[in-house]
């Protein structure tokens, strides 16, 4: 099973006057790494808001054609039913962070899914190792660089334990250093059999992809 399927998708935001994805189909088989690449305002993080729901329910506009998200029409899944299924890091970290504490950014997604306390413990510990950013636990995002920012994003998704992870740029705001993490973060996810969506225009950070699409 696929698990990401498109069927002669089509959409247009409200209150604009020409499609900006019209009639795209795809398939992304699951545990593979899928780079979309393109040129800037093709559609390509439009693709990934329709991927994750977020279109229609948070971007209005004319949407016809089928996404299914392992054999289920999203249309028929209500965001409970969705985010343990795919989830989604965006370019800029601080459209996503807003708790007082990194502990607390990363509780906090699991935490409205009624994730007993304990597994959230465990998950935490186990992020924070993995971004080599233990010692900020108790620090305000805000008071962190922008790549730190972007990685306690990653983390903060990865809590939910996702089966999809769609990454819209996500190393554009991150040093090289850091992205070497990010990538080896995605490797580990992949041979865990997640599925990875990466947007992306850097060649070196598209090299983990088993297969590219150009939209």
């Amino acid at each position: 099973m696929n698990a990401v399927e498109i069927r002669d998708l089509s959409f247009k935001y409200k209150g604009s006057k020409e499609n900006i994805l019209k009639n795209i189909n795809l398939e992304i088989k699951k545990g593979e790494i899928t780079a979309i690449v393109g040129k800037s305002g093709c559609g390509k993080s439009t693709l990934c808001r329709c991927i994750c729901g977020l279109i229609p329910r948070v971007y209005p506009g004319k949407l016809s054609g089928d996404v299914l998200l392992f054999g289920e029409h999203i249309k028929d899944m209500n965001l409970a039913q969705i985010v343990p299924v795919v989830g989604m890091i965006f370019q800029n970290p601080s459209t996503q962070l807003f708790s007082p504490t990194i502990e607390d950014e990363l509780a906090f997604g699991p935490e409205n899914l009624c994730v007993d306390r304990e597994e959230i413990g465990k998950r935490m510990n186990a992020m924070l190792e993995v971004i080599h950013m233990e010692d900020y636990r108790y620090e305000n995002p805000n008071h962190l660089s922008g790549g730190q920012q972007q990685l306690i994003a990653i983390a903060s998704v990865l809590m939910l334990n996702p089966k999809i992870l769609i990454c819209d740029e996500i190393m554009s705001w991150i040093d090289e250093d850091g992205r070497d993490v990010v990538k080896k973060v995605l490797l580990k996810l992949k041979r865990e059999g997640k599925t990875i969506i990466m947007v992306d225009h850097n060649t070196e950070n598209i090299e983990i992809a088993d297969k590219i699409i150009y939209v």
